[in-house]
This record gives structure tokens, C-alpha cells and sequence, in this order.
């Protein structure tokens, strides 16, 4: 079956790139500068890399955070990795993203990753 991250590195439009992993513009990005990590070997499980592929893939996501800092000046940043169905990875190659946020992006930021879950992404108002 095809996969479209393997497609991309194939292309070799590449943001950053090492010899276990690669970088790439996010196709649908949540904010200007969305990136995502990605190892070169086709693997659908983060959890799957060897220690050396995860190693090489955070490696870059500070390289791309470093770029990112030069030439868009973010306020701050969401970093993220799904694994499986149930955590909503759409796409069965393991990436990381790296998505970096701008003040005003959304009204309320508090929670950040927590509104995965919407009914428990208010923490601060159930105590």
C-alpha cells in the first residue's frame, strides 16, 4: 500500500533531514510553521522505532524548532505524537508534530493537548 510520507521522502522536499529521519511542511498544518518528523524507515508505531530512529527524529525536531524560531518567532509550541486509531493517527507512518503556536492563534489556549479529551481539557475548573 502507498504511503504518503514515504512518497514525500522520496521526493526529497525536505525542511531538514539526518540519516534516520527527515522533516517536512505538515500538508494541512495547524498553524504557520507546522512541521512534522519523520523516520525513513515506514513504520506505523512510534513506540516501534529502534532508539536510534526516535533519537534521530528529536534531534531534528530541535533543528526545526531552531529554524522555526529564526524565521517565524512563535510565542510557544504544541509537540505531539499519536499512536494507533484510538489516539487518532490518520496516517501509518510515525511522525511527531511540531506546531508552533502564536499568541491570538485561539482565544482560551489553556489545557493545550488536553483537548484531545474536551470534557476534561478545563482541568482548572473541576478543582
Amino acid at each position: 500500500m502507498a504511503c504518503i510520507f514515504c512518497d514525500r521522502l522520496a521526493a526529497g522536499d525536505l525542511a531538514a533531514e539526518n540519516e534516520l529521519a527527515a522533516a517536512f511542511p505538515d500538508a494541512f498544518p495547524l498553524t504557520s510553521g507546522h512541521t512534522l518528523v519523520v523516520p525513513r524507515r515506514h513504520e506505523a508505531d512510534y513506540f516501534a522505532l529502534t532508539p536510534a530512529e526516535q533519537t534521530a527524529m528529536w534531534r531534528l525536531v530541535n533543528t526545526v524548532r531552531a529554524r522555526i524560531e529564526r524565521e517565524l518567532h512563535p510565542d510557544g509550541y504544541n509537540v505531539g505524537v499519536n499512536v494507533g486509531q484510538a489516539a487518532g493517527q490518520t496516517v501509518g507512518h510515525a511522525h511527531i508534530h511540531l506546531i508552533p503556536r502564536y499568541a491570538g492563534d485561539v482565544e482560551d489556549p489553556r489545557g493545550g493537548i488536553r483537548w484531545i479529551i474536551p470534557a476534561k481539557a478545563r482541568y482548572w475548573e473541576q478543582a
